[in-house]
């Protein structure tokens, strides 16, 4: 439990880093000091992939982005209630993948409720788009989440192989 527990803490300060980097230091406009703000800068970096702001108040591709206080409320309530699954799931796992894995889940979770609670909305900036298909904004939360799930699948499956019966060629 301790190693999901620490990749958790790893994943949700190093996004809360990365995310103060993008609001306070390089997207927040002279002189405006609320947040949410706009920010029309852009910052290219390959012909595929930019930084941009960009401000989610709903949960994966904006669903249930209505922004009102009582939405805001429900999602942090279902975010942490899944946290907290998940942490329960981290104390039952024997493996290392899914340790792992978990460990990236709840620490990109954590770093998007920190964010809510916060702002009242999630800091998005990774952009990535390529043969006219702009694929939605993101940030390192969201990477982490992802890269837990990853994991969790992996682990599924070398587990499955693993317990799977040898056929014996009599």
């Amino acid at each position: 439990m301790r190693l999901g527990l620490i990749i958790a803490a790893v994943i949700a300060v190093a996004d809360q880093a990365s995310k103060i980097a993008m609001v306070e230091g390089i997207f927040r406009p002279e002189g405006v000091t609320e947040s949410p703000f706009y920010s029309a800068r852009i910052i290219e970096i390959l012909p595929f992939f930019q930084l941009r702001l960009a401000w989610n108040p709903g949960i994966s591709f904006s669903m249930f982005s209505s922004g009102d206080p009582a939405t805001i409320a429900t999602l942090v309530t279902l975010q942490l209630g899944i946290v907290a699954l998940m942490l329960w799931w981290l104390r039952q796992a024997e493996t290392l993948w899914m340790k792992v894995g978990i460990g990236f889940i709840v620490g990109g979770a954590l770093g998007n409720i920190i964010d809510r609670l916060h702002y009242g909305m999630v800091v998005d900036f990774l952009d990535f788009f390529a043969a006219g298909y702009h694929f939605p904004t993101f940030n390192l939360a969201d990477s982490a989440i992802t890269v837990g799930v990853g994991f969790w699948l992996l682990d599924a499956f070398v587990s499955r192989n693993q317990d799977s019966p040898t056929m014996d060629p009599k």
